[in-house]
């Protein structure tokens, strides 16, 4: 498996009921565009060791060609590419929630929208990361 040959991906966390919500969101308009992974999948753990750093399970993540986006600042990188001219390329999959917690509470809605505000990072040379 090349990952660098499946860009753009969104490492989401697919054990939180918000985050499946929003991946199932941008997946819903990304048509095939972007390739949506878990976080606790095996593909997502090999995106998490290889692209990302120790912030990786704080937020969601854009990756592209150019750099990895995390949070906040991954929002216009994906809206650009969700608009784009882009030809379908991935399989739009079915996106399944895996919630062992309490997650659909007010409390935890809170934390996770707040968390998408709160934090952001961008890792440009991913070669850095893993010196």
């Amino acid at each position: 498996m090349n990952i660098k040959e499946d860009f753009p991906i969104v490492v989401f966390d697919n054990q939180c009921y918000l985050c499946v919500r929003f991946a199932k969101f941008v997946n819903f308009f990304a048509r095939g565009k972007i390739k949506m992974v878990g976080h606790y999948t095996n593909e997502g753990e090999k995106i998490r060791d290889k692209f990302l750093d120790e912030s990786a399970l704080d937020m969601f993540w854009f990756i592209d060609e150019k750099a990895a986006y995390g949070g906040r600042s991954a929002l216009l990188p994906m809206i650009k590419t969700i608009f784009s001219n882009r030809v379908r390329k991935f399989s739009v999959d079915e996106i399944n929630e895996q919630c062992s917690q309490d997650c659909k509470t007010v409390k935890a809605v809170f934390v996770r929208s707040s968390s998408l505000i709160s934090n952001s990072r961008i890792i440009k040379n991913y070669d850095e990361v893993h010196k």
